[in-house]
This record gives structure tokens, C-alpha cells and sequence, in this order.
């Protein structure tokens, strides 16, 4: 679900509007930043085809009111940009598969081959669960790893008794 935060953001049609909404936040510093954050990570989470372009005009207003985003925590010093790496992996996925190739289970699997460590794999997904998931590991991928987004055709599957 779309946070209030994220929708207040999104109407803001003036200058007078943007720039009472940043002194809004800047007022409750971490807190509000953080309301604004979650927002946008959860309207990327549940875009659609359509939403990718407002989505983007949203993360460049975000950037454009808030340039600094350290000033709210440490951990944020390249938030902008990450955040527009996982929509840029989302958009590039949804102008992959058409909607048609988008029913049924779907996985995304991580490796790195080169290092013996356990692979990651995200199982049981749909569409949109699975496109989320690639979108936000693929921009943290380190050298050697590799992503897989994946539709299962066919299962077998056991339980233990």
C-alpha cells in the first residue's frame, strides 16, 4: 500500500507547495525523510507498466528538494541514486516480459560461482513480487555475482513427513 507520505508528495503541483513540503520535512528531520523514503520504496514496489514515468519525475523532484540526503542519516548519502537503480532494473524488466508472459510462479535466484557461499534463491513469487526483487539486488550485484529472474513451468515438489 502506498503510504499517505508518498501521495502528499506526489500532488505537489507548486513551487509554494514543494517548498513547504521540504521545510515540513526538514522540520522533522529523520522521521519525515524516512515517511518519504518508504514511500517511494513502496510505490517502486508495487509500479506498474504505467506508474514507471511518474515514478521517475518523482525520484527527480525528490532529489531536487532534498540534495543532501545525509543530512537525515549517514546511510543515505546515495539513496537518490539507488533508488533510481532499482526503478531503472524495474522498468527494464516490465519492457521485457509483456503482461501475456506474466502469470504464474516466478524466482530470482543469486550466485557468485566464484565463491563458495550458499546460493540465494527467492521461490513461490508473482510477477510483480519476483520484478521488485531483481530490481532492487541487481544495482548491489558485486563483480562475478549474477541475478536470475526466472518463470518456474514446471514443479515437483515433496514435503517431509
Amino acid at each position: 500500500m502506498i503510504t499517505n507520505a508518498y501521495t502528499e508528495f506526489s500532488m505537489l503541483q507548486s513551487a509554494e507547495a514543494e517548498v513547504a513540503y521540504q521545510q515540513e520535512v526538514c522540520a522533522e528531520g529523520y522521521a519525515g525523510f524516512r515517511r518519504l523514503l518508504d514511500g517511494l520504496t513502496e510505490a517502486i514496489k508495487a509500479a506498474a507498466d504505467a506508474d514507471i514515468p511518474g515514478l521517475e519525475l518523482a525520484l527527480a523532484k525528490a532529489g531536487r528538494l532534498f540534495p543532501e540526503p545525509v543530512q537525515f542519516s549517514p546511510s543515505w548519502e546515495r539513496i537518490w541514486a539507488e533508488l533510481e537503480a532499482t526503478l531503472a532494473a524495474k522498468k527494464h524488466v516490465l519492457t521485457t516480459i509483456s503482461p501475456p508472459e506474466r502469470t504464474g510462479e516466478w524466482q530470482v535466484i543469486m550466485d557468485n560461482p566464484n565463491l563458495v557461499q550458499e546460493v540465494v534463491c527467492y521461490p513461490g513469487l508473482d510477477f510483480h513480487d519476483a520484478a521488485y526483487l531483481y530490481a532492487y539486488f541487481r544495482p548491489q550485484l558485486e563483480k562475478s555475482e549474477y541475478i536470475r529472474l526466472q518463470k518456474i513451468q514446471t514443479v515437483i515438489q515433496e514435503l517431509g513427513h
